[in-house]
């Protein structure tokens, strides 16, 4: 792990933690619901999105394409310059510093998109004005997923044309994600997600990633993973919306 071969070249001056994700008060606190995300104390310097998850774009995040050399190294040497900062006691230019670049735009109603489903049709949020929308971003070597997939189906069936799900591909070969989802229900809106689609729907850095929208289009709730309690905690706050309907 890169950030803790940078801790390390400290000679014991600085100590490297781990947490799981789901499991970190400071991940809670920050509301991160995604990983990697790096800590300084108790100052957040890289959350989810500066990796990217599968958007390629130079301007996808800080260091994206993460798979490059190039971006290890700016990384390395941005944690290393923000370390030497909080051992000369200036942790609040680190602080101001990152608060800056952190304030992203949080995702708080289904963003404006347009989309080719798998049958070669439009797919666009125009499309799902007053619907309660559900969209997954999956992958076809995501187990996880074939399952969330399935209980998807289901709901679609059970609530009908109140409930529309989109089931968005991410670095996936089309051919494999036809296959898939040949096999599942053909009332599920699938396509392919771009890497512009994913930044549009904000920090995909986890699969499953799981936003439920209400039929205002704001933000009714999100999973990131495969949690035990997921298809529960989905069908819950779904009910609950389609009952004020």
């Amino acid at each position: 792990m890169l950030a803790q071969e940078v801790a390390a070249a400290y000679n014991g001056k600085v100590g490297f933690v781990s947490e799981n994700f789901g499991e970190s008060s400071l991940a809670a606190r920050f509301g991160i619901k995604g990983y990697p995300a790096i800590f300084l104390d108790d100052v957040l310097v890289a959350k989810p999105g500066d990796f990217g998850y599968f958007g390629e774009g130079k301007d996808a995040g800080r260091y994206t394409p993460w798979k490059s050399a190039e971006s290890h190294q700016k990384f390395k040497r941005d944690l290393t310059r923000m370390i030497d900062l909080m051992l000369a006691g200036k942790k609040e230019e680190v602080a101001a510093e990152r608060k800056s670049a952190n304030a992203d735009h949080e995702l708080v109603s289904l963003p404006a998109f347009a989309l080719i489903d798998l049958a070669g049709r439009p797919l666009s949020s125009r499309q799902l004005d007053g619907r309660i929308v559900l969209v997954e971003f999956w992958a076809t070597w995501c187990p996880p997923c074939r399952s969330t997939l399935e209980r998807l189906g289901e709901l679609r069936k059970k609530y009908g044309e109140n409930l529309a799900i989109l089931a968005l591909a991410v670095d996936s070969k089309e051919e494999d994600v036809r296959k898939l989802a040949a096999s599942l229900s053909p009332e599920i809106n699938w396509a392919m997600a771009t890497p512009e689609a994913g930044r549009t729907f904000g920090d995909v850095v986890s699969i499953p990633t799981l936003l439920l929208f209400d039929a205002r289009g704001k933000v009714a709730g999100t999973w990131y993973g495969a949690p035990p309690e997921l298809h529960q905690q989905v069908e819950n706050r779904l009910g609950s919306l389609l009952g004020q309907q």
